[in-house]
This record gives C-alpha cells, sequence and structure tokens, in this order.
C-alpha cells in the first residue's frame, strides 16, 4: 500500500507547510530520541506517547512490520541514497537508527515491493512485488482529470521471501492484482486483496498459500486488512460507491487499473467475513487501521477534521464505533500505525521533524494507554 504515499505527500506539499523544528528540541543527533518534556518529536497533546525515537531521515519510509519476538522491523523505503528508485525492503533491528547509514535491502531490487510482513518463525517473510513483469519500476499514474488516484498494478503478486532476499516460495499465481498480504498473530493465516473476482476484494490463505477463502464481496476497494491479536477478527478500509454515478466512476477506473482513495472508511469482520459491519462513518479518507492490544479499539490514520484533505493523524476508536479519540496533533501526516507484538511500542509514519521537506520518516513511541 504504501506506493500510494507519494501521491499523498505530494498533495501535502501544496496544501500545507511542515512542521518546523522548534528552537527548544533537545534531540540527540544520533538516535533521534528524545522525551516528551523536552519539546521536540512528541507535541504537548500527544498524552499517549511516553517517548518516541525517529529511526530513519530521509525519503519516503512506511509500513514497517514488527517480527514475531518484536526484536527486527520491515519497512519499505524509496530513499534515493539508497540507490532505490521506488519501494524496496529493508530489514532492521528494532534498536537501530538509520540517520548516516542504510540497512540491508532484503526484497530482489526490481520491479516495486509493498507490504511485508513477517512469518511465524522470523525467518521468512512474505510481500508483493511486481519483478515477475521487469526490472523497472512501474509506471506511476498522473492525476486524472485533476483527480487523486491510486494505481492497482496487475503484476503484483504476494511472495515469501527469507531475510537475504532469496525468494523461497510465490503465494499467488492468479491474473490481476494480488498484495496488502499481512499475516494473522497466531500465524496460521494471511489476508491480503485480489482483483481475481474482476474487483478488489479481501482473501485468506494458510501460511503455505493454501484453503483460499473469498472473505467480502460487495462493490468497492477492500484493502489494508490486519487481524485482531487473537486472530478472530479483521479491520479493514473501503471505499464502497453508492449511487450510480459513484459506482460507473469507480469501475471506469479500476478498468484502467485506478482507484479514488479520497472516500473511504472502516469496516469490520469476523475473520470467516461473517458479521461484516462498518465502524466509521466520518468522511473524506480514513485508513491504514490496526488493532490496539487490547483487541478492543482500532488505531487508525485519517483526514476526516480537514478542509482540504491534509493533515492526517492519528485517532482511536472503540469497536462500537464510540470513543473516538485523536492520537497525533501534527499539520501534515501521520499513518500506518503498527503496535508491537507485547503492545509496549508503536511504530508510525510521519511528515514530523523533517525539516520543512517532503520526507516521510519512521518513529518508534513507546505506547501508554
Amino acid at each position: 500500500m504504501k506506493f500510494k504515499l507519494h501521491y499523498l505527500l505530494l498533495i501535502a506539499a501544496v496544501l500545507t507547510t511542515a512542521c518546523k523544528k522548534s528552537k527548544k528540541e533537545d534531540v540527540d543527533a544520533k538516535s533521534g530520541e528524545t522525551k516528551k518534556w523536552e519539546g521536540g518529536l512528541i507535541y504537548p497533546e500527544e498524552v499517549h506517547f511516553k517517548s518516541m525515537k525517529q529511526i530513519t531521515f530521509g525519503g519516503d519510509n512506511a509500513e514497517a512490520y514488527w517480527s514475531f519476538d518484536d526484536k527486527q522491523l520491515i519497512f519499505q523505503s524509496n530513499n534515493k541514497d539508497w540507490g532505490v528508485d521506488c519501494d524496496q525492503m529493508f530489514l532492521m533491528n528494532a534498536d537501530e537508527t538509520f540517520k548516516d547509514s542504510k540497512p540491508p535491502m532484503i526484497s530482489t531490487g526490481f520491479g516495486r515491493t509493498t507490504c511485508a510482513y513477517f512469518l511465524p518463525g522470523n525467518k521468512e517473510y512474505v510481500y508483493g512485488s511486481t519483478h515477475l513483469s521487469g526490472k523497472e519500476c512501474p509506471e506511476a499514474p498522473l492525476r486524472r482529470e485533476g483527480k487523486y488516484v491510486w494505481p492497482i498494478y496487475e503484476s503484483y503478486d504476494i511472495f515469501v521471501s527469507d531475510l537475504k532476499g532469496n525468494i523461497t516460495k510465490q503465494l499467488t499465481t492468479e491474473p490481476g492484482y494480488d498484495a496488502e498480504a499481512t499475516v494473522s498473530p497466531k500465524g496460521d493465516k494471511i489476508v491480503f486483496t485480489s482483483m481475481r473476482t474482476g474487483d478488489l476484494e479481501l482473501f485468506t490463505m494458510n501460511i503455505d498459500g493454501s484453503d483460499v477463502k473469498q472473505i467480502t464481496d460487495q462493490l468497492g476497494y477492500d484493502g489494508g486488512a490486519f487481524f485482531s491479536p487473537d486472530g478472530t477478527k479483521l479491520i479493514f478500509r473501503s471505499s464502497r460507491p453508492k449511487t450510480p454515478e459513484a459506482i460507473k466512476e469507480y469501475q471506469d477506473l479500476l478498468k484502467e487499473g485506478l482507484v479514488q482513495p479520497t472516500e473511504m472508511e472502516l469496516y469490520i469482520c469476523n475473520a470467516d467475513g461473517s458479521e461484516l459491519r462498518q465502524l466509521t462513518d466520518l468522511g473524506n479518507a480514513n485508513w491504514s487501521p490496526f488493532f490496539h492490544p487490547s483487541g478492543n479499539k482500532i488505531l487508525f490514520s485519517s483526514n476526516f477534521e480537514a478542509e482540504r484533505g491534509f493533515p492526517f493523524n492519528l485517532y482511536l476508536i472503540d469497536l462500537d464505533g464510540k470513543n473516538l479519540e485523536r492520537v497525533t496533533h501534527g499539520e501534515t501526516f501521520d499513518a500506518f500505525p503498527v503496535f508491537s507484538n507485547d503492545g509496549k511500542k508503536l511504530i508510525f509514519s510521519s511528515n514530523r521533524n523533517n525539516g520543512g521537506g517532503h520526507d516521510t520518516n519512521l518513529f518508534i513511541a513507546e505506547w501508554q494507554d
């Protein structure tokens, strides 16, 4: 999903001014770490963050996911200083930072990649890649008739790789888009988005790619799904066109391999697709949801309070749609929140502390309820 971040940031550059670094900041130049009471990385209203550390320092870095033991992270980056032209996968220890160094790349280096997730045992991971269709980055779409769109590359398939970049298995072979794979905390299932039915629906499969089951079947882009901590539920974001005009526009764009992500809401269901219901009805774009460690809340990114598309901030909401709480208070972009498996830390992507530029970096916060 992170390939879409580039387009979000283009809009951010036009509509907003990135946060400037306070003169009172006292940030360790080597680690990027600061405390709430020192100014710096945490805004005064961000009471759920006890401390915060910046771990990347350039390019667009996003969708970082923890190993099952919380010791390592996989993330995707297009940092030109690391020798990549579009998103590739990188590996790091959870206590590392990369201000003047480069983490090891663990994808092929060809095509474009998205959504890497550790498999049980922490020796392999699953991710989406277009490399079978060519070594070059697939062409990014231009705005269509002035409208902001995301590309749905039909060349995406889902692969298993070791942590040295050697692909050990291809999990999907169906024609069309297969990507956005994430793994259940129970270690038994993978959920992913596929175009195999002609629409963008959610599917699950076993870790080895067997027993593929369709989860959603309503018109619209269902994607960015994650399992609950106990593996029994799924949270995801969807665009669900309702009017004849919206349905036609969605279907016309999809024929071109495009979607328009300006209106998305969160949906929740059981892991088998039963008891599907809409969780949010906020308007604008509500996306990148992730379960709170308790399993009783969802943390997600939204611009529903924005007048012109930005900022995106993080919010908490109960599973019944009540008790909406704003978590971050940035002026541009906070998204892709992911809790560690022990529930003590949160990693997310943000434009904060980027010197007024367009870089999106990764931050690890010590979480407190």
